[in-house]
């Protein structure tokens, strides 16, 4: 069983710059990929980033591909996403999942969620 809880969300202009952060439970954080979802009022949850248990392997969104970036440090049992140049569009509860094999970008095939942080990105 793994626990994930987020935080570091909040309202930022547009062009700014939020890091997300994601602490997990457990002894065996390292084995486990981690990815970043997000989801917009009306909208499904989306897949944004992941990155595997090692931190050798991202994969992102083209949606935000050169702005957003994932990192962990498994010292501390925690996944990081850096957020820059953020848009309106970015405005989503964003979520953390972990999932014991590799990645998938679909949702229902991640099996711990946290509880969602909002961010929210004004013009």
């Amino acid at each position: 069983q793994v626990q994930l809880v987020e935080s570091g969300g909040g309202s930022v202009q547009a062009g700014g710059s939020l890091r997300l952060s994601c602490a997990a439970s457990g002894r065996t954080f390292s084995s486990y990929t981690m990815g970043w979802f997000r989801q917009a009022p009306g909208k499904e949850r989306e897949f944004v980033e992941a990155i595997s248990g090692s931190g050798g392997t991202t994969y992102y969104a083209d949606s935000v591909k050169g702005r957003f970036t994932i990192s962990r440090d498994n010292a501390k049992n925690t996944v990081y996403l850096q957020m820059s140049s953020l848009k309106p569009e970015d405005t989503a509860v964003y979520y953390c999942a972990a999932r014991p094999e590799s990645v998938r970008t679909t949702k229902s095939e991640w099996n711990y969620w946290g509880q969602g942080t909002q961010v929210t990105v004004s013009s």
